[in-house]
C-alpha cells in the first residue's frame, strides 16, 4: 500500500514562494510517475503538474509555466512543487498523487495524499 503525505503549505503573501513537498512511503517510489493537482473551495480538483518516473518528462498546465517547477529525489522518496510568483487565485489545498503514466486527469491517479493547503493574501 502506497502512501503520500505533502507538506510545506501556509499562509504566504502574493508575489511569494513556498516549497511544496510529497513524501512516499510503500511501493517503489522511482517507477511512479507523480502528479501535483490542487482544489480551491467550491471547484473541482485541476491538474498543476506531472513528474515522469524518471524525471525526464514534464508537463505543467498553463498558470504553472514559469512560475512553478515539479522535481522529484528519487533517493528520497519525495517529489516537490517550488511554487513562485504566487498569486491570489493559487489559494488551494494541492495534492500529489500516483499514476502509471503522464496524465493531467485526476482519475487517472490511483493514490493520493491528504494534501497541503495554500493561501496565497494580498
Amino acid at each position: 500500500q502506497v502512501q503520500l503525505v505533502e507538506s510545506g503549505g501556509g499562509l504566504v503573501q502574493a508575489g511569494g514562494s513556498l516549497r511544496l513537498s510529497c513524501a512516499a512511503s510503500g511501493g517503489t517510489f522511482s517507477r511512479y510517475v507523480i502528479g501535483w493537482f490542487r482544489q480551491a473551495q467550491g471547484k473541482e480538483r485541476e491538474f498543476v503538474a506531472v513528474i515522469s518516473a524518471s524525471g525526464g518528462d514534464i508537463v505543467y498546465t498553463a498558470s504553472a509555466k514559469g512560475r512553478f517547477t515539479i522535481s522529484r529525489d528519487n533517493t528520497k522518496n519525495s517529489a516537490f512543487l517550488q511554487m513562485n510568483s504566487l498569486k491570489l487565485e493559487d489559494t488551494a489545498r494541492y495534492y500529489c498523487g500516483i499514476t502509471s503514466r503522464i496524465s493531467t486527469a485526476p482519475f487517472d491517479y490511483t493514490y493520493w495524499g491528504p494534501g497541503t493547503h495554500v493561501s496565497v493574501s494580498s
